[in-house]
């Protein structure tokens, strides 16, 4: 399944991230957790991408995993910013041998472990580039990524919304946006995309607090703000990890009801391979529904 033929038809699309295991013997841990979610009935899963060596190995086995033995219709992510052009002919090769249609197609972080290119010197500067290449073997529907609060590195909110424009135009299908925490940040950013042409469907990325210390290591990263009043409920409990979960329930499960309310194609929620609140927000979200 094309996993764009799911958006409107009347009722939310839910779909689940899983990250990649570091260690092969996590992997059951890891199925479990996927068995757990998908009681749940998801629209579709995404699961991130490992460029380096093994890792991209085992990216692509998950993925194949998850769509044909588990069954769930899956898009892999794919990240180019270190790859040839031969190199992701090839993982898309693989991919489609797994009966994968669908591909979360982003430029992605300069590894750690070794050098990058130039930038023109790259087969694929930027994801508008790996959509375009992509769109050329019309086989694969493709998700891209939005930032409700501006990438880290665009010089504006207005470029920001360019870039991601010729990420559409390129040939992207739908856009997941990064985590936020407050929906204003969504609702001003799906204006701007509307106002600068953008019609594809831009869904929610929410990610259910669970731990401080890792909320504020996750938004200092990908440059998303812990609003206020999050912060000063959260300081004080934050050594109470079942009042953290609680709050972190309590917050996602307002936040999509208001998102949905307000015509949000669906959510996707960022799991950190784990089941328990994203299960138990799917289902009060579903049961007042």
């Amino acid at each position: 399944m094309r996993i764009p033929e799911l958006f409107g038809r009347g009722k939310p699309v839910f779909s689940f991230e899983f990250f990649l295991p570091k260690a092969a013997g996590d992997m059951g841990a890891f199925k479990a957790t996927v068995l757990e979610l998908k009681k749940l009935e998801p629209s579709f899963v995404t699961l991130t991408y490992g460029a380096g060596g093994s890792a991209r190995e085992r990216t692509i086995e998950t993925a194949g995993a998850l769509k044909n033995e588990i069954g769930i219709e899956t898009a892999a992510h794919l990240t180019c910013v270190a790859h040839t052009r031969a190199e992701i002919d090839a993982i898309l090769e693989r991919v489609r041998g797994f009966g994968i249609e669908n591909i979360v197609a982003l430029r992605g972080d300069a590894p750690k472990d070794g050098p990058t290119a130039p930038l023109d010197l790259r087969d694929f500067g930027y994801a508008s580039d790996l959509v375009r290449h992509i769109r050329k073997l019309d086989h694969f529907a493709m998700a891209v990524a939005g930032y409700p609060e501006k990438h880290p590195e665009a010089l504006s909110v207005g470029a920001d919304v360019e870039r991601l424009k010729e990420k559409v135009d390129a040939g992207a299908h739908w856009i997941i946006t990064q985590l936020f925490f407050d929906n204003e940040d969504y609702f001003a950013f799906r204006d701007r995309a509307r106002a600068a042409g953008i019609g594809c469907p831009i869904v929610p990325g929410i990610m259910p607090v669970t731990n401080f210390a890792q909320l504020r290591r996750f938004t200092s990263m990908c440059g998303a703000k812990i609003p206020l009043e999050m912060g000063h409920t959260l300081h004080p409990i934050q050594a109470d990890p079942k009042a953290v979960v609680e709050y972190g329930i309590e917050h996602a499960v307002r936040q999509c009801r208001a998102l949905l309310d307000a015509g949000a194609p669906g959510i996707h929620f960022y799991t950190l391979n784990r089941s328990a609140s994203t299960a138990t927000i799917l289902k009060l979200l579903r049961k007042h529904s």
